[in-house]
């Protein structure tokens, strides 16, 4: 979850790694730090707070370097503080190192280095490693990178761990397990992060770094190796992305571009995929594996969050379209749950990084089992991407703000694009269904784009409630996650208590809660259960609470019903979930922003979960 910079070259290190650190504050935000080699000496400057508090107090310093590595922290092991922010010092301060992820089995090593009478400077699991690198450097009398294999033989956990020593100042030292690492490859020099945002303003051309191996970086030269010393090829690949989709474009926050972005999105991840005149879909990685998708018995969807959201909307899909029985699967509890996989079932794996911890473990475990991997993610490169069987990207491009939102609704069209393939190559829709729902599909973006308007409506709703207490989310069949997602939005951003459940459910205990102080919001557009959901409103109505509703344009009884409501365009039931939501994201980025909180940080959160 913490983002990590370096850069070797000629240039001056310092403000690239700076920059780098802005970009990759929305992967933590706690404290941020540096380290560079100036007038020979290691040195270590870090600050509790964002990385613009770590500036402040550098200005006037002198910065001069040509290596320099960074970082910037979502707490794990010991409270946000200067003393735990890192990077962190050796013993002998000479060698200064940065760390993402968690080394599980830390205090056994603590302990026995405690006993050869080292002490420490923080709570971190990161200073004990590297304590415990520079022990083994001591008693080996070995270089920096052999004693920092052997000390990797050792751990428990995942890292991304990048280290410079006074010693040999001319090279960046990286390993990773489990966290991310792509090193950008300049002309003489090279650029080292968490992912791909502080590079791309440079260089096109990078390495994703795989597991267990250890990166020896100097200005003109990139070597890998694995764990048993033996060199690894580079895999070079020219990214996808450019500097202007990491800019806020004019916005006040990445969060609402992001929003703003949608239409474009979700026309590039249909864009070459979907050909709604003549009903082709165009997925080779599902076609690579279609045969068996038709033949399994049951796929199982696993993800955590608002991926887990996107989840459950493809299980009503899915078992709709493909008469497929899909069950949905937080990746933590599926992981530790010893689960029943049999060969041939179909794991779809859902994560907007790729590097999610959690789902990584899982699917790694039903694949010694036999299960078929299929992915749908957003980072290209990626973990998830490279040890699935085949899968697709969303290609909503990178999303900054730490509320996801574009990649959910990337996630949504993937998962039905995908439903339609299958489902029509079962043959468990009839073509004209099929044509119609395709031609459907492909009308979303316009439709994103015309609720988009309607942002200024929203934002006087979210003034109008921006001091409740409590709101709860109701929805219905397709739309019960868009109630889910909706409420985690809401708490997210603004730390108001949201709850979303299926409307059916609410007399059987949130009912309780209803008095006239608490906003309801209503998923309640046009589809199968929408007399149902009016039945809802209306015992809603008599308890005093106040209805916030989405409606489809022109339903003059919900309309009458709700206290404030939102009108969309008619969508066909199954993709309404992929523009109901949308409100619901303006609804939450409203009422955070008129609360004065910082939407794109908000306060214990990270972007991309790559621990445990």
């Amino acid at each position: 979850m913490c983002g990590i910079v370096g850069y070797i070259g000629n240039r001056e290190a310092y403000p690239i790694v700076l920059k780098g650190l802005k970009r990759l504050e929305y992967r933590g935000y706690d404290s941020a730090g540096i380290a560079l080699i100036n007038d020979q000496k290691v040195k270590v400057y870090k600050k509790q707070g964002k990385v613009a508090d770590l500036e402040e107090t550098l200005l006037g310093v002198n910065l001069h370097s040509h290596i320099a590595i960074g970082h910037t922290r979502w707490a794990t092991h010991g409270e946000p503080s200067d003393a735990n922010a890192h990077p962190h010092l050796s013993p002998s301060g000479k060698i200064a190192m940065i760390h993402n992820g968690i080394i599980e089995n830390y205090l056994p090593i603590k302990k026995e280095l405690l006993a050869k009478g080292y002490s420490f400077q923080s709570e971190t699991d990161t200073e004990v490693l590297l304590c415990f690198i520079e022990d083994i450097q001591t008693c080996n009398q070995c270089n920096l990178e052999e004693a920092l294999r052997i000390a990797l033989r050792r751990i428990v956990g995942a890292y991304c761990l990048l280290l410079i020593d006074e010693e040999n100042p001319e090279t960046i030292i990286a390993a990773r397990k489990g966290s991310p690492l792509v090193i950008g490859i300049g002309k003489n020099e090279h650029f080292l992060a968490s992912d791909a945002s502080p590079i791309i303003e440079y260089t096109k051309e990078v390495v994703y770094v795989k597991d267990y191996e250890i990166a020896i970086v100097k200005k003109d030269e990139l070597v890998l190796k694995n764990l048993g010393n033996e060199n690894q090829t580079p895999f070079i690949i020219q990214l996808d992305l450019d500097l202007a989709a990491i800019e806020k474009g004019g916005y006040d926050h990445f969060m609402l571009k992001e929003i703003c972005d949608q239409p474009q999105t979700i026309h590039d991840c249909l864009r070459g995929r979907l050909d709604a005149d003549t009903g082709q879909i165009t997925l080779s990685g599902i076609q690579e594996y279609l045969e068996e998708i038709i033949r399994a018995n049951r796929i199982i969807i696993i993800a955590c969050g608002t991926s887990w959201h996107a989840g459950l909307v493809a299980e009503y899909i899915f078992e709709e379209l493909c008469r497929i029985p899909v069950e949905v699967e937080y990746a933590s509890e599926f992981r530790y749950r010893n689960p029943i996989i049999h060969l041939g079932d179909i794991i779809i794996a859902i994560s907007q990084s790729g590097e999610t911890a959690d789902t990584i473990v899982a699917i790694e475990k039903a694949k010694e089992q036999g299960a078929i991997i299929l992915g749908v993610v957003n980072v290209v490169g990626s973990t998830i991407a490279r040890i699935s069987h085949a899968g697709a990207y969303t290609h909503a491009g990178p999303e900054i703000g730490v509320a996801s939102t574009k990649a959910f609704t990337g996630q949504l069209a993937v998962l039905m694009l995908m439903a339609l393939k299958i489902g029509n190559a079962k043959k468990t829709i009839d073509q004209e269904k099929y044509q119609l729902l395709c031609k459907e599909l492909s009308k979303v973006p316009d439709k994103v784009a015309e609720i988009l308007l309607q942002e200024k409506r929203i934002k006087e709703i979210a003034i109008k409630y921006k001091s409740a207490r409590d709101f709860l989310y109701l929805g219905r069949g397709y739309n019960f996650p868009i109630a889910l997602e909706g409420a985690l939005k809401l708490k997210e951003i603004s730390y108001i208590h949201a709850e979303g459940y299926p409307a059916a459910e609410m007399k059987h205990g949130p009912i309780a809660l209803v008095d006239e102080h608490l906003p309801i919001v209503f998923i309640a557009t046009n589809d199968t259960f929408h007399s149902k959901i009016i039945s809802n409103m209306q015992e809603i109505k008599a308890r005093k609470g106040k209805i916030i509703s989405i409606i489809t344009d022109g339903d003059e009884t919900a309309s009458e019903i709700s206290d404030d409501f939102i009108a969309m365009p008619w969508m066909n039931e199954i993709f309404a979930p992929i523009i109901n939501v949308i409100p619901l994201q303006l609804l939450a980025y409203f009422i955070g922003t008129e609360n004065g909180h910082d939407v794109d940080k908000p306060r214990n959160l990270a972007k991309s979960v790559t621990v445990e």
